[in-house]
C-alpha cells in the first residue's frame, strides 16, 4: 500500500508540477492510520529522493542555477530541522490544524499559478542574494514543519521578486531542498517520526509517479488538471480544518 500511495502522490505531483507531501500525507494518515507526526516526517523521507531525481533531470536540461540553490540551501538547513522539532511540540489536533491551512493556502498557490509571470521587483546582486536567504529559511521552516518539499514558497519568490522563469525557478528549488529535506528527514526520524517500514515502498513509488505524471502532463490539459486538483486539496483542508477532535501529545 505504501508504494500505491508513494504512486498516487507523485503522480498528482508530476501533473501539476507539486511536491507529492500534499497527497501522500492525508492518504498516510486516512488509510495506513499513521499519526500527523509520523506522516510529515515519513513524508519528508520520499521528498528527499523526488528532489535528487528532478534536481538532476531539470539540470540536464540546463534549467536550475546553482548559485541561487546554494543560498536557498543554505538557511533551509539551518531551519528545517527547527521545524521538524517544532511540529514534534505541537498536539496532534493543532498539527493537523496547521496543515490544513498549508493545503489552503497551496490551494491558492495553483489557481493563481497562470498569472504568476517574472516580474523582477528587486534589483542588485546584493538584495537578490539577501531574498534567496530569506526565502530559503522560511521554506526550510515550513518544509521540516510539513513534511514537503517547499517549492510552493521558493518558485514563486525567485518568479515574482527575483524575475526567474518558471522552469529554471522549479529545477533551482528542487536542488536547494535536497539538503532541506535530508535534515529534516533526519530530525524528524531522531525525534521518532519517520517509518521506516513504509519509506523502501513508498520511495520508488513516488519517483515512478512524478516519471509517469510529468509524460502525462505533456498530453493533459495543464488548467484542467491544476483546477481539479486545487479543488481536491480544498476539500482535504476542509476535512483537516472542520475536526476538532485529535489526539494530544
Amino acid at each position: 500500500m505504501s508504494f500505491v500511495i508513494g504512486l498516487l502522490g507523485g503522480g498528482f505531483g508530476g501533473l501539476v508540477g507539486l511536491g507529492g507531501g500534499t497527497v501522500m500525507i492525508p492518504l498516510m494518515v486516512g488509510i495506513l492510520r499513521l499519526s500527523q507526526h509520523k506522516a510529515h516526517g515519513t513524508s519528508l523521507v520520499a521528498v528527499f529522493f523526488t528532489g535528487l531525481m528532478g534536481a538532476l533531470t531539470y539540470g540536464l536540461q540546463g534549467s536550475l542555477s546553482l548559485k541561487a540553490a546554494l543560498f536557498l540551501a543554505a538557511t533551509a538547513i539551518l531551519t528545517a530541522r527547527l521545524g521538524a522539532r517544532y511540529a514534534h511540540s505541537l498536539a496532534e489536533k493543532d498539527l493537523k490544524r496547521a496543515f490544513g491551512f498549508f493545503l489552503l493556502f497551496v490551494s491558492l498557490l495553483l489557481l493563481l499559478k497562470p498569472y504568476l509571470a517574472p516580474v523582477g521587483l528587486v534589483r542588485g546582486e546584493v538584495w537578490e542574494d539577501l531574498t534567496l536567504l530569506l526565502a530559503g529559511g522560511l521554506t526550510g521552516f515550513l518544509s521540516g514543519m510539513m513534511g514537503v518539499g517547499g517549492g510552493t514558497i521558493m518558485v514563486p519568490a525567485m518568479v515574482l521578486v527575483l524575475g526567474m522563469d518558471q522552469h529554471t525557478a522549479q529545477g533551482t528549488s528542487l536542488l536547494a531542498m535536497v539538503p532541506a529535506s535530508l535534515v529534516g528527514a533526519y530530525t524528524h526520524h531522531r525525534l521518532g517520526n519517520v517509518d521506516t517500514l513504509l519509506a523502501p515502498g513508498l520511495v520508488p513509488g513516488v519517483l515512478l509517479g512524478t516519471f509517469l505524471g510529468g509524460e502525462a502532463a505533456h498530453f493533459l490539459p495543464e488548467a484542467t488538471l491544476r483546477l481539479v486538483f486545487a479543488m481536491v486539496l480544498l476539500w482535504t483542508s476542509w476535512r483537516y480544518l472542520r475536526s476538532p477532535a485529535g489526539e494530544s501529545k
